[in-house]
């Protein structure tokens, strides 16, 4: 690319995400209503967006050979643990994913 092509792909990521941005400000402001529908979605995407973010990073997994999924299923079990004991979401992606990194890198 050249440096006008780069400028021009950079102005035009800068534009829409301030589009992006903006626009639910400018369809739901402050002082009205927000559709149901959207409440709903705001409840319901999140738990969706993880459960397929699981569901991803476990496809590959085969309990029959290597290692038996068994770095997966010991840090998703601490992951599961430290999130019912703390309700800290950060504290239990961030150990889940330390766990999963050492076990791959110093025990399997």
């Amino acid at each position: 690319m050249t440096l006008l092509q780069q400028i021009i792909t950079i102005g035009i990521v800068i534009a829409v995400t301030v589009f992006t941005r903006a626009i639910a400000f400018w369809l739901f402001p402050e002082g009205k209503k927000t559709p149901a529908f959207i409440q709903y979605l705001g409840k319901a995407l999140p738990p969706a967006v993880f459960g397929m973010l699981v569901i991803y990073c476990l496809k590959d997994c085969s309990l029959l050979t290597g290692n038996h999924a068994l770095p997966e299923l010991l840090s998703i079990g601490l992951i599961t643990i430290l999130h019912v004991w703390k309700r800290n979401m950060f504290l239990s992606i961030a150990s889940g994913t330390v766990c999963y990194m050492l076990l791959t890198s110093f025990v399997f």
